[in-house]
């Protein structure tokens, strides 16, 4: 039997496709701007982005203001790709590593202000990510934030296999398919495709796993589209998800 090929691989060989300087991919549109609006105030303030890919969110959060920026990511292409960029625009406050959200712990302080994982934990099996809940829970201070997305629980049964976004749900039901991996694809404007992948969860495994982690106050959940600006931007690309719940945000706050 083949050996599924792992997250790493996907990533590395696809580092350029992620590579961008502007908006392009369809989550730069419907997601990412939603996790900056999340996150509120964040001048002068230390981030840390788990899963931070090439670094495209962590240079959003520079332009903002944020004091610092410290990224952790598995694929050491797309590492490459954050470290080159950051170099290029002379952005000494922000490093990146390589290292798997799970076991990495080689942090450069002690305390964030805030942190994000976009994208993360639809990589991550329940129980991983309950742990990197838990460690992100221990690295933020009292009234710190942690704002993340994932795919929406639903779109893999809703949408047809077909642009500019979906994840194969094989004979899975959205019960049966709890923590299994669905690969999928999301594409840029230009018509390029990226594949992306699923671990399956339910709303309520997020509920448990930050509760488990120590956060003991409700999240704030938005469930993500395309809007009508989107629609009236490109019609063509946005139009085939209109109505679709595509991802959901989550933020919640450190309540000692």
């Amino acid at each position: 039997m083949n050996q599924p090929i792992s997250t790493e691989s996907i990533y590395n060989a696809q580092a350029t496709n992620w590579l961008r300087s502007e908006k392009i991919l369809l989550s730069d549109f419907t997601a990412r701007p939603r996790v900056l609006e999340a996150l509120g105030k964040i001048k002068d303030q230390n981030i840390l982005d788990f899963g931070c890919g090439e670094g495209y969110v962590s240079r959003m959060l520079i332009e903002a203001g944020v004091k610092s920026i410290f990224g952790v990511d598995s694929s050491a292409e797309m590492i490459a790709q954050a470290q080159s960029m950051a170099k290029e625009l002379k952005l000494s406050n922000a490093t990146y590593t390589v290292g798997n959200a799970v076991s990495f712990n080689q942090f450069p302080q002690t305390r964030f202000d805030k942190a994000i994982a976009v994208f993360l934990f639809n990589y991550l099996t329940i129980e991983e990510m309950t742990q990197v809940m838990s460690k992100v829970r221990s690295l933020l201070v009292a009234d710190g934030t942690f704002v993340f997305t994932v795919p929406h629980p639903c779109l893999p049964f809703m949408r047809e296999e077909s642009p500019p976004f979906y994840f194969e749900h094989g004979e899975k039901s959205y019960l049966d398919g709890i923590n299994k991996t669905f690969e999928g694809k999301i594409w840029r404007r230009d018509g390029v495709p990226v594949s992306v992948r699923c671990v399956h969860k339910t709303f309520a495994h997020y509920f448990e796993a930050l509760a488990k982690a120590g956060f003991n106050s409700l999240p704030e959940v938005k469930e993500l589209a395309v809007t009508d600006e989107h629609l009236a931007f490109d019609p063509e690309f946005f139009g085939p998800l209109k109505g679709y719940p595509l991802h959901v945000l989550f933020k919640v706050k450190v309540n000692d």
